[in-house]
């Protein structure tokens, strides 16, 4: 049988988050509402703990495991944010957090994992070589595996980042949510669906990672195979908790160019004056396309992260 997320677990990951995690702001920009002839509302989680709405997953989820099981610590596979908020979420309980990374992973990501105490093993860049590297570790420490997006405290966790944009902007139309694994996109339209029912949900990932595209319109998990993408935290396969929870509750899953991509990041950076990653502007590039439906008019846009290369910026390779 599938696991399930129900609203009260959304609500209890709510409770017992909220002591270590921000309430992020919402902020608007008139000029970006003038540009894209749209209303919206950016939930800002590249000021959350850690730099990414990844914080919440991983401290819910550390917080609903007994002492006696994190004994040995916790492990996970994770290009960045994951690895990112596992650990500090492990520091937290004093626990270690043992993270596998591959090897082409963002350096100012792997500087944080390290700053926040995770003891890292790099593998190369494909999911069997993260999975059969995470088993080994997983084998030598006695750590507990807390998967990235596959898992439904992770999911509950991720899904208060809607819940507030939701109670805190009232008559959304639509939320917009980045898609690598569906942890996000899961969560949030979950809590649109508990919640604020009226409010679609629609799902954006790169056209050069559509994985999360291919298989909603086939339905049936396509595994993403080499995603050459700037997005690095949008680069990994549906999992098999999150695909059914997107399949029944998300309205549409939209693909974004490379190049709407940068453009997109380009416009926060300098229209809003705040840091996000790549990942954040996918769903922005999806109105700068002009692939929402005129309907749509008052749109919550969750901003996944802003965790930046700043050697490393996509405009400077335009």
């Amino acid at each position: 049988m599938q696991p399930f997320v129900t609203a009260e677990d959304i609500l209890h990951a709510a409770d017992r988050i909220r002591p270590f995690v921000h309430r992020t702001p919402i902020l608007t920009s008139r000029s970006i509402n003038h540009l894209m002839e749209k209303q919206l509302f950016f939930k800002c989680e590249n000021f959350q703990k850690v730099g990414a709405f990844k914080a919440r997953g991983a401290t819910n989820t550390i917080f609903s495991i007994n002492d006696n099981e994190l004994s040995k610590g916790v492990a996970t596979h994770s290009s960045g944010n994951h690895a990112q908020a596992l650990s500090w979420a492990a520091s937290l309980k004093n626990i270690p957090a043992f993270i596998v990374m591959p090897s082409n992973s963002s350096r100012v990501k792997v500087e944080a994992v390290r700053s926040y105490g995770g003891i890292i093993t790099f593998c190369e860049p494909t999911l069997t070589a993260r999975e059969e590297t995470l088993f080994k570790v997983m084998e030598q420490t006695g750590a507990i595996e807390i998967h990235p997006y596959n898992d439904t405290r992770i999911i509950a966790g991720q899904a208060t980042a809607a819940l507030e944009l939701m109670q805190d902007t009232a008559g959304l139309d639509l939320v917009l949510s980045p898609v690598g694994g569906g942890g996000l996109l899961s969560g949030t339209a979950l809590s649109a669906n508990y919640f604020f029912h009226g409010t679609d949900v629609i799902g954006v990932e790169p056209e050069q990672a559509n994985d999360a595209y291919l298989s909603f319109t086939q339905k049936k998990i396509i595994p993403s195979v080499n995603p050459d993408t700037i997005a690095d935290g949008l680069r990994t396969s549906l999992g098999t908790i999150t695909f059914p929870i997107i399949l029944d509750h998300v309205k549409e899953i939209i693909t974004v160019s490379e190049a709407s991509l940068k453009t997109a990041m380009r416009i926060l950076w300098e229209r809003m004056k705040i840091l996000v990653e790549p990942s954040s502007a996918v769903p922005l590039a999806a109105i700068l396309e002009k692939k929402i439906l005129p309907g749509y008019e008052k749109i919550g846009i969750i901003l996944s992260g802003g965790n930046v290369d700043l050697d490393n910026l996509p405009w400077l390779k335009l």
